[in-house]
């Protein structure tokens, strides 16, 4: 209520300034606030507390107090008319003013926060009658667990600039995230009131703003002016004012006789990656002014170094220059993140003069650890000429141009590293404490076989299709780690080459220099895995399987003969339990046959044992090379990948080899047709014919398969390269064609809920759902089905379903699941990635129980003291039990007990007591604690289903128990 009162006195205060000024308008020259935003920082790491700073900037000739206006914090509470105001001089008719507000919000969300004072200065071109309009600028934030502490962006460029008829203006507003947040600019229309645009708003481009068409305007030439906003850097571009003027030379710049004022107004959004999704955090709103003049000028030039990366601690230092076509003095200024950090930049001169050209900025940096963060900060370089005539008389409007410089500050490569074979086919590594102390994390990186590179300038981190895996992540305090593979043992006689990279906190983020790279080879004193090698593809296809002896082994302490056991898993990891296919062999080749090469991978493990029959060791695990095709118009893109101990990405053996048919005369026959350098490509390759000029024909199936060169990095001990084939596989391009959906589908083979549960523990908590279906043999329907999407709702409801398999068989079962309740669906998809409409659902539901006994003992005889609902629990064992009649499937009761006058003496609510849940355990005590005489007494419990049907989850049980004492 306070709130509209004093809006309300506000108001008519604001209506009696107004016709006051209004009727004085002339005498007065009631000219006032020109340009602003409003700027946020949060000052509480707990509590929900933030800083709003509104920056304005003002007309020196206004009779009217500035900062007359209210600041509503955009949760129902504002603050209007006591700030206490800083203002500076920043130009004959321009002052910078400044204010502060502290305010603590009560939870999170988002909140928009205004600032709103009456009359803008008088005479804007592009709005209605601008000096009884009042000025309304809007900054969100966005408080959010999830996304952690945030500050808006400040923008430290000031918002007034000049330009001249015919000539492009450029600005850029040298926006700063401290956070390191992504910014996002766009243009907007400027407000008067919360949603409230202002009266007549047009853009300066607008074609009335022209007495010449707008196109002989134009600097670059085009059909027409144009108005934008680069939504990455935030330079505002205006190509070209036009020649309308509406103020006269006693309002304009000195040295203009005549000049138009014009508002704009933009936002800038800044975005965050939240758990692999851009999240907008909010926006600054900046509503600014462009003063155009008439005259005869050039626009002054800048040299801008090319973006830099620098390490943390090195010292920056650059000239940068200012120049004018006309020989005008200029001056050079700099703005950006730099300068508002702590140890920050600087420039000479400071303050900024006017030199004669060529004009120098000496720009000097010292870089900390503090700085660095994962986007450049960039620095904006503004050069103003000074167009006076000999006598030092202004002859004309000053013009400016903007200049942006990037610096990457990167953290220092970790030093030290070392490594060591440790037991249990294991390597320890060693390095020195990080040099930054406000690291987060240590990133650990290992490939196979050595890879060099340079980790200078702008190559940060480990550089992408180098064969480096990140293999674990750790405390940045840390100086050592155990590789062995989590547990799984490295690969015998396999060359591991070591990295290391350090990570910085988000929300700036940042990534250090590589570290110089550490190498150590293992003995091959196991059987050592070389080959996987698809020989036949098809149902009834091979792959060949080939190993070493183990060449390093003690064979004092396990004696020759060596004999060999063979395992084979479906897919690239040996998963679950593997299947033995050959055992006690002697030879290290198998020819695997009989298996589908066409629908999936196969990996493969040897164990090997001595001559006494003594298991020793096993190899690492390999898989065979899958390839898969993407069809698009005119092209197929393959990819391929392999689990496999060696690298695949070696630099003396750095191409694989790509294969297909439809290119010789007889197009069955399938030849060498290009190749790919994996260190740089990575394991894909697009294939539109431009190998060989003749594009691919959208009615003709293509048939690829790609051979991948590898090694361990062992030689001469571990033959290479190591050579292995990728099935064969077909795609035709432009297949838009989704296969038929699947056929007689069916859930648990048609057993109902209770039998599924017989012989079932009352402690049961996981459950499973068993599928299975065909494909669709009729005519018309493709047969090139490569795998089903299998969709789930655990509800029933339509907008729940969501893809939670993704299967090459015909079957699939979905297990760890709470309860049987749910409905499914399922799709084709072929090779292309076209998707088959969903089967009609299917669905199965619980079958809950929840059954009460009629009397109980609580005498404390450690037998039956409690009433609770059936169930197989040692503390309350009941004669006779039928596990059929455990509680299931229930999801809330509400229990009262009656006298027989109806008086409630007891109740329980399972929503309200976690440990006891649905299980009631009443001790046969009121209410109030005493305990109940033996008797007949009664119940209700409303019992909440967990079933499919809301008409059906619900249902109120009515009965006596007795109690005997």
């Amino acid at each position: 209520m306070n709130f509209i009162k004093i809006r309300i006195k506000k108001r008519i205060a604001s209506l009696l300034a107004l016709l006051l000024c209004t009727a004085f308008v002339t005498e007065l020259r009631a000219t006032h606030i020109r340009a602003g935003e409003i700027i946020a920082r949060r000052i509480d790491n707990l509590a929900l507390t933030f800083e709003f700073t509104f920056i304005g900037y003002r007309d020196t000739e206004s009779g009217i107090q500035f900062g007359n206006g209210i600041f509503d914090f955009g949760d129902g509470n504002f603050s209007e008319a006591d700030f206490r105001i800083t203002e500076i001089q920043i130009a004959p008719n321009i002052v910078r003013a400044e204010f502060r507000v502290i305010h603590t919000y009560q939870a999170p969300s988002a909140y928009t926060v205004s600032y709103q004072e009456d009359f803008r200065n008088a005479g804007i071109a592009n709005m209605a009658n601008s000096v009884n309009t009042a000025f309304y600028v809007e900054t969100q934030i966005v408080i959010d667990p999830l996304i952690g502490i945030n500050n808006t962006p400040v923008l430290t460029v000031p918002p007034i600039d000049d330009g001249l008829t015919g000539v492009r203006f450029v600005h850029n507003p040298g926006a700063f995230d401290e956070d390191g947040d992504s910014l996002v600019f766009r243009l907007v229309r400027p407000k008067q009131a919360r949603d409230v645009i202002v009266t007549d708003y047009r853009f300066p481009a607008d074609p009335s703003f022209y007495n010449e068409p707008a196109w002989a305007i134009a600097s670059e030439g085009g059909d027409e002016a144009t108005f934008t906003i680069d939504e990455i850097t935030g330079t505002l571009t205006w190509d070209a004012p036009g020649d309308f003027l509406n103020l006269s030379g006693s309002d304009c710049p000195e040295g203009a006789t005549n000049c138009a004022e014009y508002n704009i107004a933009f936002v800038v959004e800044e975005w965050r990656n939240i758990l692999g999704t851009p999240v907008r955090l909010g926006f600054v709103t900046r509503d600014m002014q462009i003063i155009i003049t008439d005259g005869d000028n050039e626009r002054p030039e800048l040299e801008v170094p090319d973006p830099i990366c620098v390490e943390a601690g090195e010292l920056v230092e650059e000239t940068i220059f200012g120049t004018d076509p006309d020989g005008h003095q200029v001056r050079l200024e700099a703005f950006g993140g730099p300068f508002e950090v702590l140890s920050p930049a600087s420039v000479i001169p400071d303050p900024p003069l006017f030199q004669t050209p060529p004009a120098e900025l000496d720009f000097s940096w010292s870089t900390v650890c503090g700085h660095v963060r994962d986007a450049p900060y960039t620095v904006q370089f503004k050069v103003t000429d000074d167009p006076v005539n000999q006598f030092g008389e202004k002859v004309g409007p000053s013009l400016v141009e903007f200049g942006s410089w990037e610096i990457t500050v990167v953290g220092p490569a970790p030093t030290g590293l070392g490594a060591v074979a440790g037991s249990g086919r294991s390597i320890q590594l060693d390095w020195d404490s990080y040099s930054c102390p406000n690291a987060q994390t240590i990133q650990v990186w290992r490939r196979v076989g050595d890879f060099g590179f340079v980790a200078d300038d702008c190559l940060v981190g480990i550089p992408e299709n180098s064969g480096y895996q990140l293999i674990e992540e750790i405390p940045a305090f840390n100086t050592s780690y155990l590789d062995d593979d989590r547990g799984r043992g490295l690969a015998p006689g396999a060359k591991y080459c070591y990295r290391l990279v350090a990570k910085f906190p988000l929300p700036e983020g940042g990534t250090s220099y590589a570290s110089e790279e550490i190498c150590l080879t293992l003995e091959a004193d196991s059987p050592v895995m070389t080959n996987v090698d698809v020989n036949r593809t098809g149902e009834d296809g091979e792959i060949i399987v080939r190993w070493t002896p183990p060449y390093e082994i003690n064979d004092g302490q396990f004696p020759p003969p060596y004999r060999y056991d063979l395992f084979r898993a479906p897919g690239l990891g040996l998963t679950g339990t593997p299947e033995l296919i050959a055992s006690n062999l002697t030879d290290t080749s198998f020819a695997d046959s009989g298996i589908n090469t066409l629908i999936r991978g196969y990996s493969y493990r040897v164990a090997l044992f001595d001559g006494g029959g003594t298991f020793v060791d096993s190899s690492a695990i390999a898989s065979s090379v899958r390839l898969e095709l993407s069809p698009s118009v005119n092209s197929i893109e393959m990819d391929w990948s392999a689990n496999v101990p060696w690298s695949n990405n070696i630099q003396d053996y750095p191409y694989h080899y790509i294969y297909r048919n439809n290119v010789l005369s007889d197009a069955t026959e399938i030849v060498l047709i290009d190749s790919v350098r994996v260190a740089g490509g990575g394991f894909t390759y697009l294939d539109d014919g431009s190998f060989n000029g003749v594009a691919l024909d959208e009615d003709t199936e293509y048939c690829y398969f790609v051979t991948t060169f590898g090694a361990y990095d062992n030689s001469p001990l571990i033959p290479e390269p190591l050579i292995n084939r990728s099935q064969i596989l077909c795609a035709q391009p432009s297949d838009i064609i989704p296969p038929c959906e699947p056929i007689s589908v069916r859930l648990n083979d048609n057993v109902d809920c209770e039998s599924r549960l017989l012989g079932a523990s009352c402690t049961r908590n996981s459950f499973e759902n068993n599928l299975a279906w065909e494909a669709d043999p009729a005519e018309g329907c493709d047969d090139d089905i490569e795998s089903y999407n299998i969709y789930f709702s655990p509800t029933g409801l339509e907008e729940d379903y969501a893809v939670v398999a993704n299967v090459v068989d015909q079957f699939f079962t979905h297990d760890n699941l709470s309860s049987f309740k749910g409905c499914y669906r399922i799709s084709a998809l072929d090779r292309s990635g076209n998707e088959s409409e969903l089967t009609e659902e299917i669905c199965v539901d619980n079958c809950p129980n929840f059954t009460l006994p009629n009397v109980f003992t609580p005498n404390n005889d450690g037998k039956n003291d409690l009433f609770t609902p059936f169930f197989s629990n040692p503390s309350s064992p009941i004669s006779g039990f039928d596990n059929n009649d455990c509680p299931r499937f229930i999801e809330q009761v509400v229990f009262m007990v009656f006298d027989r006058n109806g008086k409630t003496i007891f109740d329980y609510d399972s929503s309200e007591d976690a440990e006891t849940g649905i299980l009631i355990n009443w001790n046969g005590k009121s209410n109030d604690g005493s305990d109940l005489p033996a008797g007949v007494y009664f119940y209700s419990a409303e019992v909440q289903y967990d079933v499919l049907a809301a008409s059906e989850d619900q249902i109120t049980l009515n009965g006596w128990v007795q109690i005997l004492r």
